[in-house]
């Protein structure tokens, strides 16, 4: 599975950022590796430089083999705490998709 990292220009890129991504979304999603052919994880900051609550927002789009892609975003303070709640609300989503997929 592929994985691919980026960044508006609020936020700066950074390789432990990249990495950390990466293994994080390998560790979680390794048992959807037969599915998904690659991810793309996308990191903003909607209020850039005024800051405030909740304004990271990361969002994660895994392409599926056969399957339209999907996607799952979540906002929070930061951006281990976006990409978290990015990455549960993902699972959920491809385990919904893979499980009726797997039904039929």
């Amino acid at each position: 599975m592929k994985i691919e990292v980026n960044t508006d220009r609020h936020i700066e890129s950074s390789q432990r950022l990249i990495d950390y991504c990466k293994t994080t979304l390998e560790a979680e999603f390794d048992r959807f590796e037969e599915y998904v052919t690659r991810m793309d994880v996308h990191f903003s900051d909607e209020n850039g430089a005024k800051g405030g609550d909740d304004d990271k927002r990361c969002l994660i789009e895994a392409k599926l083999k056969g399957l339209h892609p999907v996607t799952a975003s979540n906002h929070a303070s930061n951006l281990d705490d976006a990409l978290s709640g990015a990455i549960d609300k993902m699972a959920s989503i491809l385990d919904s998709t893979l499980s009726k997929l797997r039904g039929h």
